[in-house]
């Protein structure tokens, strides 16, 4: 079977970087899925799992954003933050999911509700990438 190569980067160094038969991910746009000899593309991705098919088995990488570049045989994901569902602190995921979930709710003049809203995503997405819940 044909397969693509990929990439996942993050400021920090790289994440993932391997052979798959199938990209899946979510972009602004909607929904994605790559398979080898894609049209070239350019999307900014939202925070969510891309899921990777790899031999009949499926390996999450949990995202918060970034962009995804797509050739016929590469994927490169240029991510803000990435973590395989293996690498993820699910305490720390929680802990984060908790203090996101309380800086909303206060309805504070002080608190930046957009930033707490995306911190809450963050957190779900990795506690749900850690659980495999996609």
């Amino acid at each position: 079977m044909k397969t693509l190569k990929v990439n996942i980067v993050t400021p920090d160094g790289p994440v993932y970087d391997s052979e798959v038969e199938m990209v899946s991910t979510k972009a602004q746009s909607g929904e994605l899925g790559i398979l080898p000899g894609h049209i070239p593309m350019v999307a900014p991705l939202q925070i969510g799992a891309v899921r990777l098919k790899k031999g009949g088995n499926t390996e999450l990488v949990a995202v918060s954003g970034g962009f995804l570049e797509v050739r016929p045989e590469q994927v490169t994901i240029l991510a803000q933050s990435a973590e395989t569902a293996e690498a993820i602190d699910v305490q720390r995921a929680k802990e984060a999911k908790g203090r996101a979930e309380s800086r909303i709710q206060a309805q504070q003049e002080s608190v930046d509700f957009r930033r707490a809203e995306l911190a809450l995503k963050r957190a779900m997405n990795r506690i749900n990438v850690s659980e495999r819940n996609f």
